[in-house]
């Protein structure tokens, strides 16, 4: 960058290590500043108005950077990236600008950030994650070694488990992150597809131990371009990836953690990859393992059978229905109201973490079922949130 002058600018950054490419804040901004390449989401500084629409909807809080810049980062700049660049140092002629973009700055997150509970940030316990390691120039090639179905054949919904063998390729992966999918063939205007994100189902050393592969949970959608190509892909079949991606919504490697998980559908991929995780490098853990997963049958649940297999001892688990003949509709939110003494006591625990996956929009339903669980055990749901989001003890990940 040049020396920085006295005009100077706040400029909106996305963290590349965080971001898991879910294209939320592309789709938000009013504007259109966002775009992206086969390796990074960018904003550009010339089309950006700091309306900050962008902040609220972003499930890691990727968006939520910021530098003081005497010039912009490039778009190109930018696409490089495998990490934010520090802020540069100013002169001391500056420092009143500075201070003053800054608190301008800091004013309009905190008007943004309302309802968050601030910005995420990993575990502290958390291992480092590897990020940005393969991108659409310079992909992974990686080999389909399974492709099974794991709802009833009866079921409305047809979900994969997909495993991918890397080979001698190098791709370290830790239980919470994504990869990307590039998937084959051209688009109605012969550009090239984008890429799809998928979070990881297994444990950081593979499917099966100390294996160079990893699995994936994939839901087919109709007319999905991705999720057709990867559930009809035999063993065998080659398949670019990029990443991993993701450095916030990790496996806290603490014996003591408490780890509350819900989610719905493919949302269980990550909570698959931590309980295997803990399973295996910490079966005797003191902290406890919940699962609240909700899905329209046990048909359509992906991973019932296997589900029934882990013992109440490693994993406490809440199946919640909502399309049972005869049955009433039970949501996760239910089933957390229903435990509420249980989830209270965790929640008084300053060792227990919240992560949330699914579909956008379950987070509403969950944080009220919170706020009703803490009204009754003498908590504070909105300042306990805030704690947790702060200690790297809440996270979410919606699609």
């Amino acid at each position: 960058m040049n020396a920085p002058t006295k005009e100077l600018l706040k400029q909106h950054l996305i963290d590349p290590e965080i971001c898991i490419r879910c294209n939320t804040c592309e789709e938000t901004c009013p504007v259109d500043a966002i775009t992206h390449d086969g390796n990074n989401y960018v904003v550009d500084a010339a089309i950006c108005n700091h309306c900050m629409d962008c902040i609220s909807p972003c499930p890691t809080g990727s968006i939520d950077n910021w530098r003081v810049v005497s010039k912009a980062y490039t778009l190109e700049e930018q696409f490089s990236w495998s990490e934010l660049p520090p802020q540069a140092e100013m002169g001391p002629e500056e420092a009143g600008t500075i201070e003053a973009l800054e608190q301008e700055i800091e004013s309009l997150l905190e008007e943004a950030r309302s309802g968050l509970g601030g910005k995420p940030v990993a575990p502290h316990s958390a291992s480092r994650p590897t990020v940005n390691l393969h991108n659409r120039n310079k992909p992974a090639v990686a080999t389909v070694t399974g492709n099974f179905r794991l709802t009833h054949a009866d079921a409305d919904s047809d979900v994969r488990h997909i495993i991918l063998d890397f080979g001698d390729q190098r791709f370290p992966v830790l239980e919470g992150q994504s990869i990307g999918i590039v998937p084959a063939g051209t688009d109605a205007g012969g550009k090239p597809h984008n890429v799809r994100l998928y979070s990881i189902a297994s444990s950081r050393d593979g499917e099966k131990p100390n294996t160079n592969n990893l699995a994936l949970t994939v839901k087919r959608e109709p007319g999905g371009v991705c999720s057709n190509y990867l559930c009809d892909l035999p063993r065998g079949a080659k398949v670019e990836v990029t990443g991993p991606f993701g450095a916030t919504f990790l496996h806290p490697d603490d014996p003591a953690a408490n780890i509350i998980m819900i989610c719905t559908g493919t949302g269980s991929a990550p909570f698959r990859a931590f309980t295997e995780h803990r399973r295996r490098s910490m079966p005797d853990a003191p902290g406890r393992l919940l699962l609240f997963f909700g899905a329209r049958s046990p048909q359509a649940l992906p991973y019932f059978g296997p589900l029934q297999k882990v013992p109440d001892k490693l994993l406490g688990k809440y199946l919640c229905y909502s399309r049972v003949p005869g049955e009433p509709r039970v949501y996760v939110q239910d089933r957390i109201r229903s435990e509420a003494a249980r989830v209270a006591a965790l929640l008084k625990d300053p060792n227990t973490h919240v992560y949330i996956c699914g579909l956008k929009g379950m987070e509403t339903g969950v944080n009220e079922a919170f706020a009703d669980v803490c009204r009754g055990g003498s908590l504070d749901w909105a300042a306990l949130r805030t704690t947790m989001r702060e200690s790297g003890r809440y996270h979410v990940e919606t699609y």
